[in-house]
């Protein structure tokens, strides 16, 4: 079976440098194909001419879906550029906010996260508890908490001041 395996391998191998324009990418193929052909291993085929061939169909499939994520990521490319050129560059933070920076540093990783998720990037809170994969409420005590957090340092900042 192991024996199988390797010798169509290298002939996977050169199915995906002859469809696709890099040894990286074909390779990142062969990788994998091979996940999948180990994960279901227990589907190979005992005769070695099926078992080849088994393996080629899940090859063409990995290629397929290659294919069709490149398609999107050409897509939205396409979309992103037009989009900057009606709107214009994506505005970067102000480079006077380098204190404000500093003072979100001194939160906890999350916390910093949470901040710029709401603040920089627009999502509510609801939104944010999505893309970190948290409980709604703890994104909300986190955030008061942080917020509470860098008031008291703004104000402590302007005390000294």
């Amino acid at each position: 079976m192991t024996a199988v395996i390797e010798t169509t391998s290298r002939d996977l191998l050169g199915y995906f440098l002859r469809r696709v324009r890099s040894a990286e990418d074909a390779a990142d193929l062969l990788g994998e194909t091979q996940l999948v052909v180990w994960r279901r291993v227990d589907q190979l085929p005992g005769e070695p001419l099926e078992a080849r061939l088994w393996m080629f169909g899940i090859a063409r499939r990995v290629l397929s879906t290659y294919r069709r994520a490149g398609a999107r990521r050409v897509a939205l490319a396409d979309r992103l550029r037009q989009e900057i050129e009606v709107r214009g560059p994506v505005a970067q933070p102000a480079s006077d906010g380098e204190e404000l920076r500093a003072l979100l540093l001194t939160l906890s990783y999350l916390d910093q996260e949470i901040i710029r998720l709401v603040h920089w990037e627009g999502f509510s809170l609801a939104e944010v508890a999505t893309i970190l994969d948290k409980r709604p409420g703890t994104v909300r005590s986190r955030y008061s908490r942080a917020r509470m957090s860098l008031r008291q340092a703004i104000d402590d900042q302007s005390d000294d001041v």
